[in-house]
C-alpha cells in the first residue's frame, strides 16, 4: 500500500487546509514524452497530493526559458490538460514578477502592468477565472529593495477577483512586514534545506507566529539549486537515511517537514517512481537526537 501525502499531516493555507507534502511543477516540463509529465501529475494527485506549485515561466525546452528547437511545454498547461476539471480541494499556487520580453529577455523587474499581464497568461493557461495563490516572486538587492508597489498592485487584483489569496516569494522579514501592511500573507517561499539558507530559521519562526506557511524549494537540491539533486550528502544524513531505510533525498524532506508545523514541501520531479518516494518521506519522523544529528 503506497504512503499518501496525508502521512505528511496538514496546514491552513490561508482559508483552505491542504496535506504538508505537495508537488513542485517545474521539474515536469523536460522530458520529450508529455505523456509523462500527464502521469506524474495524476498520479501526484492519486496519492493525495492538493497543493501544487507552478509558474507561467516554467517551461521546456531543457526546463529552462531560452527558446530551442521542438515542442515548448508549459507546466501550467501541462497541469491543465492532466487535471481539469479540478478536483475539489486541490490549490494550485503560481508565481509572478520574472518575466520575459523581447528587448530585456528574462527578467525579475515586472512593473504593475506586467504583472496583470502575467495574471492573466497563468488564469489563460491553467483555465480559471481565479487563481488560487499568487506569489510576488522577486530578485532581492543589496540594501533597501521594497516590494509595496508591486505587492500593492496584486493587492487590487486581489480585489478585482482575479486572485483569492497572495504571498512572497525570495523575500526577507522586511518584505514579509511591507507586504502585511497591504494584504494578508498566505505563505513565504524561499530557498531553504538543510545544507542552505539556514538563517531562514528566524523567517520561519516569525511566519509560524502569523499562521503563515514557509515554503521553502530546493529542499532536496540545496545548493545544487536548478540543476537537480545535491549529488553529495553529509555524513549526518547517510547515517539517519541508512536507520530509517530511507533514501538521503527523503531524510532531507523529512528533516524539512521538521522544521515548523506551518513549513510545507513542494518536491519536484518528472519521475513517477521519485515521486512516490518524495511522498513516502512524509511518513518517516525523526528523533530528537537524530533530529540533533543533522544539525
Amino acid at each position: 500500500m503506497n504512503i499518501t501525502a496525508t502521512a505528511a499531516g496538514d496546514w491552513a493555507l490561508g482559508d483552505v487546509v491542504v496535506h504538508r507534502m505537495g508537488f513542485g511543477a517545474m521539474r515536469i516540463t523536460p522530458n520529450s514524452d508529455r505523456s509523462v509529465a500527464i502521469q506524474v501529475l495524476r498520479r501526484a494527485v492519486e496519492l493525495g497530493v492538493n497543493h501544487i506549485d507552478t509558474a507561467a515561466f516554467y517551461r521546456s525546452p531543457g526546463g529552462t526559458l531560452g527558446v530551442g528547437e521542438g515542442e515548448v511545454r508549459y507546466a501550467n498547461e501541462l497541469i491543465r490538460e492532466a487535471l481539469a476539471p479540478y478536483p475539489d480541494g486541490l490549490v494550485i499556487t503560481t508565481k509572478v514578477g520574472p518575466g520575459e520580453d523581447p528587448e530585456r529577455g528574462f527578467h525579475h523587474a515586472a512593473t504593475a502592468a506586467e504583472l496583470r499581464a502575467q495574471v492573466e497568461t497563468n488564469l489563460r493557461q491553467l483555465g480559471v477565472d481565479c487563481l488560487d495563490v499568487v506569489n510576488l516572486r522577486i530578485m532581492k538587492k543589496p540594501g533597501a529593495d521594497s516590494i509595496v508597489e508591486r505587492f500593492g498592485a496584486l493587492a487590487d487584483l486581489r480585489g478585482a477577483g482575479l486572485i483569492r489569496q497572495l504571498g512572497i516569494s525570495n523575500v526577507r522579514t522586511d518584505h514579509l512586514d511591507e507586504a502585511l501592511a497591504i494584504a494578508p500573507v498566505t505563505c513565504v517561499q524561499n530557498s531553504y534545506a538543510i545544507d542552505l539558507r539556514r538563517e531562514e530559521d528566524e523567517l520561519i519562526r516569525r511566519c509560524a507566529e502569523r499562521d503563515i506557511a514557509y515554503v521553502p524549494f530546493f529542499a532536496i537540491a540545496g545548493a545544487q539549486r536548478e540543476t537537480g539533486t545535491a549529488p553529495d550528502h553529509s555524513g549526518a544524513v547517510e547515517k539517519v537515511a541508512a536507520q530509517h531505510g530511507a533514501s538521503p533525498q527523503q531524510i532531507r524532506l523529512a528533516w524539512t517537514l521538521h522544521q515548523g508545523p506551518n513549513v510545507l514541501a513542494i518536491p519536484g520531479t518528472g519521475n513517477p517512481s521519485h515521486l512516490e518516494e518524495n511522498i513516502a518521506a512524509g511518513a518517516i519522523r525523526l528523533s530528537p537526537d537524530e533530529l540533533a544529528s543533522l544539525g
